[in-house]
């Protein structure tokens, strides 16, 4: 007799060691174990006799509890499968375990996946397979490993007989290590399963691949995702699969493979008797090569998973492969998401579902699917009987379609996955699935309803449903206007809920009511395991009610508070529940007010706390003293692995003090300090740290102040550190010395593979120096040095690296000085290197002489995707030999053209290339030049572009902004969407479209099924134009954000285009900026709105707006829902205006932006809005720019901010409220608790008014930015502000440019300021 014991108590699982005499399996995954605990588990291990599983997985264990475990492997007589995934084991640790397999001889699977281990650990390992005899699986899959530590296993298997499986997928062995690997296959008789994924390699390799399959009788398993294989790739693995009689599985995921590729594939398996499961997944395989696939399903017998998402396949393709599926009843697995099927394919799909009994997951994501085709496959629902999985998210569905299915779940049997996101859902659909969910009470266990408009009505059926439904375990409501009367109703069905694990409520209405229900609800609830209230208006009330829970909860282990308002109060509250809870591993507090005050209680609870391993304090307002409280928790704490701290006000002194914490702690594996005010001492200190620190994979240190010296400090750390894996540098202020420094390093480190040196001054100097250490380097896959100073020089010298580098797959050189000599050499090196898969060069000076060049390389070369030439100099010579590149190349996916020179010319060489090339997904030809050389594509290059879209079907993005096509280009692209099947975003913003065009483009997405984004801003559409679009939005169902900004529309457009919204249920974004719809347009588009369930943000700034507009307006925001964000800018609306939206605002609660910028509001529209934000529980931001605000406004406002707990950001600026304004906001500031950023730009403030808010910036920690420029502030208010910082540790942007400060009593300020300021801030100002 055997039993298991999972997540017990450390204490107790070394008794049941040591006392049970059964127990067989002891899983202690995930239980923030550490070295000393694993010592404590190793000596139990050394006399236990009963004991053969050991799960270890993703805690803390470093080398030194991997010696003590090697120790007890040595005396242990019974154990079989030991798991150390996920923990902090280097080399030393995997030396002591090699030291053990050589004796022991019962271990038949050691599990080492995502440690620290580097070609010394490869080697102990090699060593000690040489000797034992036992070990059957060695995953040593997310390691450090390279060619050399493949070479050396590699030639122990020639003579090893045990090991069968054996994974060093997400490695850097590169084509010599996989070249041995794959010749030992050819002899070793007993490996099974052989995993490479994203180990570069490339076609070469493969043909030796195929090769070895002859001989080999073996190997069941190979994983090739994430190569660069290609089509010469494929056809080499399909003529090994045509003779192999062993290999079942063939993952070939994201390795350009084309139809050609897919074609011989197909052969293959029509003869092929062995293959069950084939990953084509995320290549570029079109129709044909689904058609080839469908043909020889027919033939084939065994396959029964085919995964093709991502691919280019269209309806045609859909059709063929469920043709196959008629006949073919063996597959159970069938994967289309991210293609175009559209509803022919959808359909063909569907009515299989009737007939074959055996497919249990079908996915079509993605594919413009519409109403439709959900009836049809609802009704096919009620007879399947094998269906597991059905992904049917971004699909346009509706309430009528969301009922279909619903009707369908009732009776369905096998259903256990179901995703609706993105379908515009309201709550009638999601009514009629409540009702479902009451009925199908034994299987379906996930619902996503992410992105739709299901409001508190849809959540309370849900609720009402959870608390009969036994099966669901899963539910994602986020996005969904959910407010607390939602939340209270969810809350009270957890109560007696008992299967759901995971509820996200992300970026809702929910406020401090409904986190107090769920909070009740938590202390009883037995299941929930992961709750998600991102992006919602919980105030420290909420947090406090949410900790008590947390400390009697025992099940939550994910909770998600970002992007609320908990302050310091709230996570006072969090840390000390943190103090007793044992179970929470991840709490994320991003953007949330929170300053030293809170995070020194935290840190006090992290001394204690033994189960969190995830922090995010991210956006917040911590400074020094903050940082060093977490440093000294992090001395002690065993747990924690990830703690971010970035876009905080953490200086030297804090950075120094978590550099001390990193020498001693043996957990944190990732350190995120981007973007706070770190010097090059703090630099200097966390690279001594990392001289001695073994744990520390990733360190983020971008929008600092590093300089050379931090960076040297560092470079000579990376010499001896062993575990760094990414090193963000980003703008640091670094030069060519320290990027010198650095190059050094990278000689002889074998670690860091990300490298980010962009925004700094590395030069030719520094580029050249890191060129050397590329020849070298062999772990090293991404290195950014976009807009770095890099010229010609430094890139031949990187481009000569390039040439015998065999693992760099990104290379960013954009916005650097490379001219053609550079182009030309990179284009020299890319015929060779065949690793690169990304190459930015935008903004380089490239003419033509340098597209020429890489036109060349692309016509050999095998592994780029993307390259991005925007904004250089290329004109139509360059495009044309780009162009003809294009059509036998078969690895991009991706060209940026945009902001060259090119005209209609090159517009239709590039046209001709789309008609036969069948790799490229996106593709940029706008014009971002301001001078008359840019890109100039007329209506004959548009008439080409759209002859070639008629029969391209990989294209999805095209870029077209700022040319010169009119009604004529509009026409011809317009019937080119009538049938063309891919085409999901088309740019023509900023062109000369009139209304014919508009009309032709309305008509064309009558029948187009599969653009989604269409940006017509800026053209010349009048009425007709409008009109058309009305009659296309009744039956468009793909159509989501549609931009009309700066037309001709006038009032009576306005109106026809509100009768189409009042039904239409896609459309989430809608741009009117800059036409004149003037008061009745505003008023019928109201009308519109209170009935609209979709729309989420207009734009309507410049539109001769009044105040019956205005009122208009509000009448719609008190009915609407749905929409966040509203802007009137530059719209007349006046007192009247205003008061009637803050009468809306009292009880809308999803608006979060307002903008009311230049809208003619004085005191009293002020004054309503006031009382307005004393109650509104949405609105983060109100803009009242420009205005005629005076004191008595600002008195009103700065009242309403004492109370207020949403409000983030306030806009007064070119206002006129003085000194008394100032001093009333003044006084709101010192009990405000949420305000980060107050711009006062010109409003007549003096030294009175600078002296106050300097006394309330004593006390305040939540301010950041204080913009007060163009005032009258004089010598003592600034000198007052300035002392006021000597206290204030949040504040990070003073901005008094342009007042009244004289040279000499600047100077003072900037002395005084320099000599005692302990942090570092922007400040700025001007002198008279």
């Amino acid at each position: 007799m055997s039993h298991t014991i999972r997540n017990k108590p450390l204490p107790e699982a070394l008794i049941a060691l040591k006392t049970n005499s059964t127990l067989t399996t002891l899983d202690l995954g995930r239980n923030s174990i550490g070295d000393n605990e694993a010592q404590a588990l190793a000596e139990a291990l050394k006399s236990n006799l009963i004991l053969t599983t050991l799960e270890l997985g993703r805690n803390s264990i470093g080398d030194n509890g991997a010696q003590a475990l090697a120790e007890a492997l040595k005396a242990n007589s019974i154990l079989a499968t030991l798991e150390l995934w996920g923990n902090s084991i280097g080399d030393k640790g995997v030396q002591a375990l090699s030291m053990a397999l050589k004796t022991n001889s019962t271990l038949t699977t050691l599990d080492l996946w995502s440690n620290s281990i580097g070609n010394d650990g490869a080697q102990a390992l090699s060593e000690a397979l040489k000797t034992n005899s036992t070990l059957a699986t060695l995953n040593l899959d997310r390691n450090l490993i390279t060619s050399k530590g493949a070479l050396m296993l590699a030639e122990t298997l020639k003579t090893n007989s045990t090991l069968n499986t054996l994974d060093l997928q997400n490695n850097s062995i590169g084509f010599e290590g996989a070249l041995a690997l794959i010749l030992v296959c050819k002899t070793n008789p007993n490996l099974i399963s052989l995993k490479l994924m994203e180990n570069s390699i490339r076609n070469n390799t493969v043909l030796l691949l195929s090769e070895a399959f002859h001989t080999n009788s073996t190997l069941s398993i190979l994983e090739l995702r994430d190569n660069s294989i290609g089509d010469n790739g494929a056809h080499a693995l399909a003529e090994a699969l045509k003779t192999s009689s062993i290999l079942t599985t063939l993952y070939l995921g994201r390795n350009s493979i084309g139809d050609d590729g897919t074609q011989a594939l197909a052969e293959a398996l029509k003869t092929n008797s062995i293959l069950t499961t084939l990953d084509l997944g995320r290549n570029s395989i079109r129709d044909n090569g689904a058609q080839a696939l469908a043909k020889a399903l027919k033939e084939n017998s065994t396959l029964v998973t085919l995964n093709l998402d991502r691919n280019l396949i269209s309806s045609r393709g859909a059709q063929a492969l469920a043709k196959a599926l008629k006949t073919r009843l063996t597959m159970t697995t069938l994967n289309l998401r991210h293609n175009s099927i559209g509803f022919k394919g959808a359909l063909a799909l569907i009515l299989v579902c009737k007939t074959n009994p055996n497919l249990i997951s079908l996915k079509f994501m993605e594919n413009s699917i519409r109403n439709n085709t959900v009836s049809l496959l609802s009704k096919a629902f009620q007879t399947n009987s094998t269906l597991s999985i059905l992904d049917l998210h971004d699909n346009s569905i509706g309430d009528n379609r969301a009922r279909a299915l619903a009707e369908a779940l009732k009776s369905n049997t096998t259903l256990t996955a179901l995703d609706l996101r993105n379908n515009s859902i309201g709550e009638n659909g999601a009514q009629a699935l409540a009702k479902a969910l009451m009925t199908n009470t034994t299987f379906l266990a996930t619902l996503s309803l992410q992105n739709n408009s299901i409001g508190d009505n849809g959540t309370q059926a849900l609720a009402e449903a959870l608390k009969t439904n036994s099966t669901l375990t899963a539910l994602d409501l986020q996005n969904n206007s959910i407010g607390d009367n939602g939340a209270l109703v969810l809350a009270e069905a957890l109560k007696s809920n008992t299967t759901l694990a995971a509820l996200s409520l992300r970026n809702n209405s929910i406020e401090d009511s409904g986190a107090l229900a769920l909070a009740e609800a938590l202390r009883t609830n037995s299941t929930l395991a992961t709750l998600n209230l991102e992006w919602n208006l919980i105030s420290s009330k909420g947090a406090l009610v949410l900790a008590k829970a947390l400390k009697t909860n025992s099940i939550l282990t994910t909770l998600d508070l970002q992007n609320n308002s908990i302050g310091d109060n709230g996570a006072q509250a969090l840390a000390e529940a943190l103090k007793t809870n044992s179970i929470l591993t991840a709490l994320d507090l991003q953007n949330n007010s929170i300053g030293d005050a809170g995070a020194q209680a935290l840190s006090e609870a992290l001394k204690t706390n033994s189960t969190l391993t995830t922090l995010y304090l991210e956006d917040n307002s911590i400074g020094d003293n903050g940082a060093k409280a977490l440093s000294k928790a992090l001395k002690t704490n065993t747990t924690l692995t990830t703690l971010s701290l970035r876009n905080n006000l953490i200086g030297d002194n804090g950075a120094q003090a978590l550099a001390k914490a990193l020498k001693t702690n043996s957990i944190l594996t990732t350190l995120d300090l981007h973007n706070n005010s770190i010097g090059d001492q703090g630099g200097q200190a966390l690279a001594k740290a990392l001289k001695t620190n073994s744990t520390l994979t990733t360190l983020y240190l971008g929008r600092n102040s590093i300089e050379d010296n931090g960076a040297q400090a560092l470079a000579e750390a990376l010499k001896t550190n062993s575990t760094l894996t990414t090193l963000d540098l980003h703008d640091s202020a670094i030069g060519s010395d320290g990027a010198q420094a650095l190059a050094e390093a990278l000689k002889t480190n074998t670690t860091l593979t990300t490298l980010d040196l962009h925004d700094n001054s590395v030069g030719d100097v520094g580029a050249e120096a890191l060129a050397e250490a590329l020849k070298i380097n062999s772990t090293l896959t991404t290195l950014d040095l976009h807009e770095s100073s890099v010229e010609s020089d430094g890139a031949q010298a990187l481009a000569k690296a390039l040439k015998t580098n065999s693992t760099l797959t990104t290379l960013d050189l954009g916005g650097n000085s490379i001219e053609d000599n550079g182009a030309q050499a990179l284009a020299e090196t890319l015929e060779f290197n065949s690793t690169l898969t990304t190459l930015n060069l935008w903004s380089n000076s490239i003419g033509d002489a340098g597209a020429l060049a890489l036109s060349e390389a692309l016509n050999s070369n095998s592994s780029l995707s993307a390259l991005d030439l925007g904004s250089n100099s290329i004109r139509d010579c360059g495009a044309l030999a780009l162009s003809e590149a294009l059509k036998t190349n078969s690895t991009l996916t991706t060209l940026d053209l945009g902001g060259n020179s090119i005209k209609d010319i090159g517009a239709r060489a590039i046209s001709e290339a789309l008609k036969t090339n069948s790799t490229l997904t996106t593709l940029d030809l706008q014009n971002d030049s301001i001078e008359d050389d840019g890109n100039s594509i007329g209506d004959g290059g548009a008439l080409v572009l759209a002859k070639a879209l008629k029969t391209n079907s990989t294209l999805t993005t095209l870029n077209l902004q700022n040319n010169s096509i009119g009604d004529n280009g509009g026409q011809a692209l317009a019937e080119a969407l009538k049938t063309n099947s891919t085409l999901t975003t088309l740019n023509l913003q900023n062109n000369s479209i009139g209304d014919n065009g508009g009309q032709a483009l309305a008509e064309a997405l009558k029948t187009n099924s599969t653009l989604t984004t269409l940006n017509l801003c800026n053209n010349s559409i009048w009425f007709k134009g409008a009109l058309a679009f009305y009659e296309t939005s009744k039956t468009n169902s793909t159509l989501v954000t549609v931009g009309f900004q700066d037309n001709l529309f006038r009032q009576e457009m306005a109106l026809t285009l509100s009768e189409a919204y009042k039904t239409n249920s896609i459309l989430t974004t809608l741009d009117l900026r800059n036409n004149s719809i003037e008061d009745d347009g505003a008023q019928a588009l109201s009308k519109a709105l209170e009935n609209n369930s979709t729309l989420t943000a207009i734009y309507m700034q410049s539109n001769s707006i009044g105040s019956r507009g205005g009122q208009s307006l509000a009448v719609a925001i008190k009915a609407n829902t749905n929409l966040t964000n509203l802007c009137l800018q530059n719209n007349p609306i006046g007192d009247i205006g205003a008061r009637a939206i803050s009468e809306a605002l009292k009880t809308n609660s999803t608006l979060t932006t307002l903008d009311l910028q230049n809208t003619s509001i004085k005191d009293d529209g002020a004054q309503a809005l006031a009382e307005t934000l004393k109650i509104n529980p949405s609105l983060t931001t109100l803009d009242l720019w420009c205005n005629s605000i005076g004191s008595i406004g600002a008195q009103a406002l700065a009242e309403a901010l004492k109370t207020n707990t949403t409000l983030t950001n306030l806009y007064l600026q070119n206002n006129s409220i003085g000194d008394n304004g100032a001093l009333a906001l003044s006084e709101a500031l010192k009990t405000n608790v949420v305000l980060t950023n107050l711009d006062l730009w010109g409003n007549s403030i003096g030294d009175n008014g600078a002296l106050a808010l300097a006394e309330a910036l004593k006390t305040n920690s939540t301010l950041i930015t204080l913009d007060l420029q163009r005032n009258s502030i004089g010598f003592n208010g600034a000198h007052a502000l300035f002392e006021a910082l000597k206290i204030n540790s949040t504040l990070a942007i003073l901005d008094l440019w342009h007042n009244a400060i004289r040279n000499n009593e600047a100077l003072a300020l900037s002395e005084a300021f320099e000599a005692n300021s302990s942090s570092h801030f922007v400040y700025n100002f001007s002198t008279l």
